[in-house]
């Protein structure tokens, strides 16, 4: 080996892909679209640790069900311009008691306030981490967004 060949930094290695699932950009969008179109007592929870099937919940209530669903499409908006993943599948719509949009690696939920109540989700879930959505810090667009 010369002297040049073993001073050579090794080539940088490409992101890891479970880092990449695990960034919550795309939950806090969600979150912050919520907070903008009039939802309250806004959550998101990093539950990938104890649920297999996906890595972040957000939840948020609203006073009525239109509101619940300007909400849910509030999301889906601001989650689409930040280059996340559309909603895989989006159930509780018509009724807008209780609706939920599955990401894939998060899911919205979106509760009109009695049924959020009734259901006390964040109660099951809390012993989760909390990610502070309201934190100017977080990116609201991953730099590899267009990646997914």
């Amino acid at each position: 080996m010369t002297d040049a060949e073993q001073t050579t930094p090794p080539a940088p290695t490409s992101p890891d892909p479970i880092d990449d699932l695990l960034d919550p950009t795309f939950p806090v969008a969600a979150a912050r679209a919520a907070f903008a179109k009039g939802a309250t007592d806004i959550l998101v929870l990093q539950v990938g640790d104890v649920l297999a099937i996906t890595d972040y919940f957000v939840i948020a209530s609203a006073s009525n069900p239109r509101l619940v669903r300007t909400i849910v499409q509030e999301c889906e908006e601001a989650v689409a311009e930040a280059g996340g993943p559309n909603a895989i599948r989006v159930e509780g719509l018509a009724e807008s008691e209780w609706v939920l949009a599955d990401h894939g690696t998060f899911v919205v939920h979106v509760f009109h306030e009695d049924a959020r109540q009734y259901y006390e989700l964040e109660r099951l879930w809390s012993d989760v981490p909390q990610v502070a959505w309201e934190d100017p810090d977080l990116p609201v667009a991953a730099a590899s967004a267009g990646t997914r």
